[in-house]
């Protein structure tokens, strides 16, 4: 039988080889520099429950925010004079608070003389809604939502939901607001 010629013993190649996967295998490590006796730090139960534990709890966190909201709006209801009927002229707005000091809203009186009143809370994503007395609309400036002035739906824009309407009373003098219609 017949060697061939310049073939490595097997031994040789061998060693060769192991060499090779030592090298690769040292490569290997320092991308992902951990060991089997480790890898058992967090079992598939614990992560489990920490998931379920988690997902619990950002759940009881907004069912808590739904409740609190629920109170905030029957809380609702309080009479608050807003601006003499004369000081607001067919076509323009007023801007006042309510029903708390940080809530903004706006008054609208339209060309046939009826008031109007809404949240200034745009229902997309809560930014203020603000009166353009020459397009006669209320619009939103972050993402360009538009609302009918009469009714205070969404004409054009994100926004799908119409604005909170403000109840008004008026005693011929003077407008109160005397709460939110959602």
């Amino acid at each position: 039988m017949g060697s061939l010629k310049g073939a490595a013993p097997p031994e040789r190649a061998e060693a060769e080889n192991r060499a090779a996967g030592t090298a690769a295998n040292k490569a290997w490590r320092s991308h992902f520099p951990y060991h089997w006796d480790v890898d058992e730090l967090v079992s598939r139960r614990e992560l489990l429950q920490f998931a379920v534990f988690t997902s619990g709890t950002l759940f009881l966190g907004t069912a808590l925010l739904a409740v609190l909201r629920l109170f905030r709006r029957k809380s609702v209801t309080a009479e608050q004079q807003i601006a003499p009927v004369a000081a607001v002229s067919p076509g323009e707005a007023l801007y006042f608070h309510y029903p708390r000091p940080d809530d903004q809203a706006v008054l609208v009186r339209l060309e046939d003389g009826r008031f109007v009143a809404y949240n200034q809370t745009c229902t997309h994503l809560s930014c203020s809604v603000f009166y353009q007395e020459k397009q006669k609309r209320l619009f939103c400036p972050c993402h360009e939502g538009i609302f009918d002035v009469r009714t205070g739906e969404p004409v054009a824009g994100p926004p799908v939901r119409p604005l909170a309407r403000i109840a008004l009373r008026s005693d011929g003098e003077h407008l109160y607001a005397t709460g939110v219609q959602p």
